[in-house]
């Protein structure tokens, strides 16, 4: 069975790395991201990540401790490299070839971003982690990954969450809470439903660059919707 994508940009959250922990990265957690993405890379599929930084630092919030909110953002900034290293070193422990790409420059552990040539190493089937955001204050990740994916043309953002979905309201706080199997922009804007910030959002949308919002935590999810099956939510349109 063909693959419906060959160009994804799979965006994570910092939190999801953090497992059944309050702060940090819980090993069995990266291992479980490692090997969900590898099975995607042996199917041919170029993947692109995008990860955040909330599971070690949150800018927006660094303002509640009296920190700037430049000097905070650049902090989370800081925070995504990290998760990005680490990603790095357990998909290259289950023999994955990868390139960690960051914003901001650091050469001593990572590439400059530059378009084409990040482009290039998805071509030659290296996972390309996108790391530091935008490199830009007040831009979250993502805006980065809605930024990374228009740029390097992905079929698709794979928004990894703990829920399976897009629903009416939050189902972890609310039973009746209906869940869409697609949903298209306009609708999320109208109902005010979060499936990202709205400058990432904004960005796909006027880009028509579909989401797919799903349970990362269901392993076999990253093939299945790969190869065409409808899981989560899709939204496009």
């Amino acid at each position: 069975m063909a693959n419906k994508y060959k160009r994804v940009l799979l965006k994570l959250s910092g939190e999801s790395l953090m497992g059944e922990q309050g702060f940090g990265i819980e090993p069995s957690m990266i291992r479980h991201y490692a090997h969900q993405i590898k099975a995607l890379h042996e199917e041919g599929v170029q993947i692109a990540i995008v990860i955040g930084g909330g599971n070690i630092f949150r800018g927006l919030q660094a303002a509640e401790s009296g920190i700037d909110r430049v000097q905070g953002d650049y902090m989370g900034m800081m925070a995504t490299v990290i998760n990005g290293m680490a990603l790095q070193s357990a998909l290259e422990k289950v023999g994955v070839y990868t390139r960690l790409v960051t914003a901001i420059e650091m050469k001593q552990i990572a590439e400059p971003y530059i378009r084409r040539r990040a482009i290039r190493h998805l071509e030659k089937n290296r996972v390309v982690i996108f790391s530091a955001g935008t490199g830009s204050p007040y831009f979250t990740t993502d805006s980065a990954a809605a930024l990374r994916a228009n740029e390097i043309k992905a079929d698709v953002i794979l928004k990894g969450t703990r829920v399976d979905g897009v629903y009416s309201a939050d189902p972890e706080k609310d039973p009746t809470a209906k869940k869409f199997d697609t949903i298209s922009f306009a609708q999320v804007i109208s109902m005010g439903l979060g499936v990202m910030d709205m400058t990432a959002f904004t960005i796909c949308q006027e880009n028509n660059l579909p989401i797919i919002v799903f349970d990362i935590n269901d392993h076999d999810n990253l093939l299945k919707i790969v190869k065409g099956e409808p899981i989560g939510t899709l939204v496009e349109g």
